[in-house]
């Protein structure tokens, strides 16, 4: 019955994904260049995830200019889900990276390997890892302001970097130590943490594509029972994305009430919700008239 029109957000999405894929390309030749250099799996493989850091952010720029295009014919609802779409996308990128790691720890377990573990090693991995960390916070933030699921797991991505670079750091200080197996084991534990949010991304994406129920239908009971006239309420349905959020119900109201004061009774019930829940973009409202068996 009602809807919200959408803020578009886009330009500013794109801007935030620009200013990240330059710092991601940046920390990603730093670390692969100097992983081959010194020969170390840990360090050219989180060299690998940041330069997949940066391929995300392309492909987010991409989905966001599809996901923003206005409601037409034949997307009544809009384009949204295709920003969903791209953060699977971001899932597959990150298990990709996940084999990618998995070849090199099996190569250096098979065959001989020496990791060189410099004073340099150290400034590239803690440099990049506060560059990380900005980036992580930068686009969570902006995320959240914006209300793009994108940003929000393209940040959750990047996390996994930090994570990983913690690794690639101990592993280095043990490799230094003489514990050549060191470097492996930590591309062995990279593999783990990045595939675990990957995980958690590939999971939030699938809940919104097969129309997983995005908020608490209690609260939204208590909200739609406090408006005047309304007798009751039933078979809400919800879904979308956390920030975005389509929703229908039927309210009961007295049958002996004209339409015009139902449909008015209706408007107020819009109102109320969209104050109560500001991530709703659209409602539909089922007017019956109480005693109606048809559920």
């Amino acid at each position: 019955m009602g809807s919200i029109t959408p803020i578009n957000n886009a330009p500013q999405i794109r801007r935030v994904l620009l200013y990240t894929l330059i710092l991601n390309s940046s920390v990603a030749v730093a670390k692969v260049i100097y992983g081959y250099i010194t020969n170390s799996i840990a360090m050219t493989s989180d060299g690998f995830h940041s330069f997949f850091d940066g391929m995300s952010n392309v492909v987010g720029l991409i989905g966001i200019w599809i996901a923003y295009h206005p409601p037409d014919e034949k997307h009544p609802y809009g384009h949204k889900k295709y920003e969903t779409m791209f953060t699977i996308i971001i899932a597959v990128m990150i298990f990709a990276t996940c084999i990618q790691i998995l070849k090199q720890v099996y190569h250096s377990i098979v065959e001989y390997h020496k990791t060189e573990v410099t004073t340099i090693s150290f400034a590239v991995m803690l440099i990049t890892m506060a560059v990380n960390i900005f980036v992580t916070t930068y686009e969570s933030r902006k995320g959240r302001k914006l209300k793009s699921e994108f940003l929000i797991a393209d940040a959750l991505h990047t996390k996994s970097d930090i994570l990983a670079s913690v690794g690639v750091i101990a592993s280095l200080i043990i490799t230094k130590s003489g514990y050549r197996i060191a470097d492996t084991i930590a591309g062995a534990v990279i593999v783990f943490l990045i595939a675990r949010i990957g995980y958690d991304i590939l999971k939030k994406a699938s809940d919104v594509l097969v129309d997983t129920i995005c908020i608490d239908t209690t609260a939204l009971e208590i909200v739609v029972n406090s408006v005047e006239g309304v007798k009751g309420c039933h078979g809400i349905r919800t879904r979308g994305t956390e920030h975005s959020i389509y929703l229908d119900l039927h309210c009961v109201v007295d049958p002996k009430l004209p339409i015009e004061k139902a449909h008015e009774i209706a408007d107020a019930l819009e109102e109320k919700i969209k104050a109560n829940f500001p991530a709703i973009v659209d409602i539909v409202v089922h007017v019956e008239p109480e005693g109606n068996d048809c559920k």
